[in-house]
């Protein structure tokens, strides 16, 4: 598999709007799009104690929650993946923000760094 690089970081907040606010001052980055995901997103707060971005806010707190990168072809990476023996989170890719295919890669696999697979066309 070969990645075309990184398409995105995703980090865990415990306050969007704050989290926001502090990108925008410091960085002088301006929002583009916000979307309640149920399972993900990408300054990602948690919509509840039970859910990947609650749990993982519980576990280490606010900080790096995954990076992402580009791929051709999610399912073709997944299958290669999975033929070397790659520990994956989805066997078969889901829709992500924007409608984009994405597929996740456990921690296990990556040195501890949760992954994302993305095809952005």
């Amino acid at each position: 598999m070969q990645a075309r690089g990184i398409h995105h970081l995703g980090v865990a907040v415990e306050d969007l709007d704050e989290a926001v606010t502090t990108y925008e001052r410091i960085f002088g980055a301006r929002l583009e799009h916000r979307e309640t995901v149920p399972d993900q997103g990408e300054l990602l707060a948690s919509l509840g104690e039970e859910t990947p971005v609650g749990k993982f806010l519980t576990e280490r707190g606010p900080g790096m929650h995954h990076v992402a990168y580009e791929v051709a072809d999610v399912r073709a990476a997944i299958g290669e993946l999975a033929e070397q023996g790659v520990e994956l989170v989805d066997e078969e890719p889901r829709q992500g923000l924007f409608g984009l295919e994405v597929a996740f890669l456990h921690p296990n696999a990556v040195n501890g760094v949760l992954s994302e697979l993305v095809h952005d066309g």
